[in-house]
């Protein structure tokens, strides 16, 4: 969950300049408590720093955090994209991904996307 709130944290404040409470409500859908609770935990942990009533801002160890999260979440997409599943399938499907996939498997994504090679199939 970190995860996706900072990603989200530094993709509204890209697009807006600030990022504040209701953003989050509205990017995730869910109650201002969910998202001040769940604040709360990033700041505890030092991946944001907030005020109340004053805009969210990542922390060095948020934006580090909040890169490796986009880095994986775009590899994920991309790599599906490379294997014919649609756009919008890659999308969804890449948000839930993207949690689970491994570092050898990133890695062997970022392999394929760059080089451009072809998929291999499983061999029995």
């Amino acid at each position: 969950m970190a995860e996706d709130y900072v990603e989200a944290i530094a993709e509204i404040i890209a697009a807006n300049g600030v990022c504040r409470s209701m953003d989050l409500v509205a990017h995730f859908d869910v109650t201002h408590a969910t998202v001040n609770n769940t604040v709360g935990r990033l700041q505890r942990d030092g991946f944001v720093d907030t005020e109340p009533y004053q805009p969210i801002s990542l922390t060095a160890k948020g934006r580090r955090l909040a890169v490796k999260s986009q880095r994986r979440h775009e590899t994920v997409k991309a790599f599906l994209r490379r294997i014919g599943v649609s756009e919008t399938v890659a999308a969804i499907d890449s948000e839930g991904i993207e949690h689970h996939v491994s570092e050898e498997t990133l890695r062997a994504m970022e392999l394929v996307l760059a080089n451009g090679l072809p998929i291999q199939p499983e061999t029995r």
